[in-house]
């Protein structure tokens, strides 16, 4: 059964900014500041411009293969089925590394000491039931809590950059080439929300037009908070970001608007449940494509016939984060999530430079930047991440090699 055309362009660019304006604003600058230093705008330079060359390979592609499953989908129609599994699996293993980064996050914020790991447990099963009620109550939602994360960001950087003459931020440490590098891979993380708009393909209304439309508005919007939020931190902590297990309510601190950092913590919750609801989404619509192509278990292929949902994939996802929550560790999520997205875009790349034609919307010039880009920023990762990232890619390839030999 087909999946409901019910997304308008609101609903799009919302779920997009729920999807980049998340944990990750929260949670970025320390090991970003750690490894980039001075030159921390230059690696969010790089980061928004990989980003963007992604954003349109996505978006071309998306309008003529308006289906479920993004990169998965359009590399297997572009270059080959091998091609969509890899940027498939990829996506779900790296995005549900960041489902349990945005749980923890969120806990981190909202409960007290101890308490933390039940909470994030709660707002996965949370979440996974309002999915699994439908697509328009998800907009909905997502909708809320971004209106909430925006407002909350924008008293801190009015409140920051109003009181930053005052302040005594610490010296951040020299930028290298390779750290700045580093620190663009890691902040990448944080971009990489514009997918879910195009995994959504099949339940967009005019999705050739919506679709780019929605990632330019969403990604721009994205751009333009992270650089006024890396400017507040820059100059009210400097150096001492670096360290920070919540830099935006140290901020709030150091600024002498203390009594406001409860602001930073309700903020922080609901842009990580924002970013969480809109990743499970995404990623339930990737294992139904995959699923339906036997690329995973074909159990996972049944699409709801009262909501209009993949249920039993997003009940399964839901499960293997919760598994994660319960083992995993929050900065090492980021540096895995990074991986597999960027591993995501390089195919996207390869497979938007593959069409030919009217359908092109973007020079092909962008799609090599984009892809050397991606490349780039893959080989300065944090080394664990990599040969993790690495491992589990080549396990999901191996999976498919012994299936397709089984079915023979």
């Amino acid at each position: 059964m087909p999946l409901a055309r019910r997304l308008r362009l609101v609903d799009a660019v919302a779920i997009g900014l729920g999807s980049m304006i998340g944990a990750g604003v929260f949670a970025v600058w320390a090991p970003a500041l750690g490894v980039a230093g001075s030159g921390i705008l230059i690696a969010l330079a790089i980061a928004a411009i990989v980003a963007y060359c992604n954003a349109t390979a996505s978006a071309q592609l998306a309008a003529v293969h308006p289906v479920a499953g993004g990169t998965y989908a359009y590399a297997r129609a572009e270059i080959g089925p091998w091609w969509g599994f890899v940027a498939g699996w990829s996506f779900v293993v790296g995005k549900i590394a960041s489902c349990a980064a945005m749980a923890m996050t969120f806990a981190a914020y909202a409960a007290p000491r101890g308490w933390q790991t039940p909470v994030a447990v709660a707002a996965v099963v949370a979440l996974a039931v309002v999915n699994c009620f439908g697509v328009t109550r998800t907009a909905l939602v997502t909708r809320i809590l971004v209106a909430c994360s925006l407002l909350g960001l924008a008293v801190v950087v009015a409140l920051g950059l109003g009181s930053a003459s005052s302040a005594t931020p610490a010296p951040l440490s020299d930028a290298t080439a390779y750290g700045v590098l580093q620190g663009a891979g890691l902040l990448f993380f944080a971009f990489a929300g514009y997918a879910r708009i195009a995994t959504m393909g099949e339940e967009v209304v005019d999705p050739a037009r919506t679709i780019p439309r929605a990632i330019a508005l969403a990604l721009g919007g994205a751009v333009v908070v992270y650089t006024l939020v890396a400017i507040t931190v820059v100059v009210t902590l400097g150096g001492d970001a670096a360290s920070s297990s919540a830099p935006l309510a140290d901020v709030l601190s150091s600024t002498g608007w203390a009594a406001l950092t409860p602001l930073v913590r309700i903020t922080a919750a609901a842009a990580s449940l924002g970013a969480l609801l809109a990743l499970l989404t995404g990623i339930g619509r990737t294992t139904l494509a995959m699923a339906r192509e036997a690329d995973l278990p074909r159990f996972l292929a049944r699409v709801d016939e009262r909501r209009h949902v993949p249920r039993r994939a997003e009940i399964a996802i839901a499960v293997v984060v919760i598994g994660i929550v319960l083992a995993a560790d929050l900065r090492d999520a980021i540096g895995f999530s990074s991986f597999g997205v960027l591993l995501y875009y390089l195919i996207a790349n390869a497979a938007a430079f593959r069409q030919q034609g009217s359908v092109r919307r973007h020079p092909r010039a962008m799609q090599v930047v984009g892809a050397l880009g991606c490349l780039l920023l893959l080989n300065t990762l944090p080394v664990l991440a990599s040969i993790v990232g690495t491992a589990v890619v080549l396990i999901g390839v191996l999976y498919r090699a012994i299936r397709l030999r089984v079915t023979r």
